[in-house]
């Protein structure tokens, strides 16, 4: 039987972390193990969390040190043989997890999937899987569509979304690095196409499982919007200056002349954390 290890990182999240739990206790997996990281949450989050004991293994920090540290302090623990990474305001229909198993068993060249994302309308498409464009402009599948019988077919996907993702744990174990799964540089954001891009160099696919399916509120992690879009697109240049390889230097060139460089003079004028991402794309 294989052990199934479930992460979800909160902060905050007293509106969506009771159903989250609800659905991954509904899975009807047998050998599962649960870890709650809290980021240092000011609401109910832990106090509804503890109301799972012993079910839970809780992990608390006492101030949010961000999406990617949290989940390694989880992972560091993990001793399951797949490991679901999950967004606390993402809602699991009951097969989620044992139809994405199911196609890890029969396909041992993908390492990494994710089922169908809707929206709460739970008719529009929230993400099929990571897409990296030919400007390295980086969005979700679909995402805003209207979900049709074209989008019942499994096929390759850059990478899953971390918000519902299964690896792994060979995956996993191949692109640790100094003890990291996730780039804890990144805080949160983008972190999930690095991980996909260091596994897709490690020789592993990701694959997108239509039959899996959920649903994802977006929108929760209580962030301003300028901070965001600053972590959007410091995290853009982390990704690429990590593991961009020479022979896409042109690639690189025709992305910057016709997407970075305007994208960054409107950032100037409109986001007042503009001199504090100038400083650290140079990492």
């Amino acid at each position: 039987m294989d052990k199934i290890s479930v992460v979800i990182v909160t902060w905050n999240a007293e509106a969506f972390i009771r159903r989250c739990l609800d659905c991954v206790f509904s899975q009807g997996i047998d050998d599962m193990e649960v870890f709650v990281v809290d980021n240092g949450s000011v609401d109910k989050t832990v106090k509804i969390v503890k109301e799972f004991a012993p079910r839970i293994n809780l992990i608390e920090n006492s101030e949010n040190k961000g999406f990617c540290f949290a989940n390694n302090q989880a992972l560091a623990k993990a001793r399951g043989d797949f490991i679901l990474t999950l967004n606390s305001d993402i809602a699991l229909e009951n097969n989620y997890v044992s139809e994405l198993l199911d196609f890890l068993k029969i396909n041992p060249k993908a390492g990494m999937v994710q089922g169908k994302f809707l929206r709460m309308d739970k008719v529009t498409i929230d993400g099929l899987g990571l897409h990296l464009s030919p400007l390295f402009r980086l969005g979700n599948i679909a995402e805003g569509k209207a979900d049709t019988l074209k989008f019942n077919k499994s096929f390759e996907i850059f990478g899953p979304c971390a918000a519902a993702a299964l690896y792994r744990k060979e995956l996993i174990t191949d692109i640790t690095f100094e003890d990291e799964v996730f780039d804890e540089r990144f805080f949160f954001l983008v972190e999930d196409f690095d991980l996909a891009w260091r596994a897709r160099n490690a020789g592993w696919i990701a694959m997108y499982v239509p039959k899996a399916v959920c649903y994802h509120y977006r929108g929760s992690s209580g962030h301003k919007s300028f901070f965001r879009q600053y972590l959007s697109l410091r995290n853009r240049y982390f990704l690429l200056i990590k593991n961009l390889s020479l022979k896409s230097i042109g690639q690189l060139v025709l992305a910057v002349l016709f997407y970075d460089i305007p994208r960054l003079v409107f950032i100037c004028f409109t986001n007042r954390m503009a001199l504090k991402l100038f400083s650290e794309i140079r990492y």
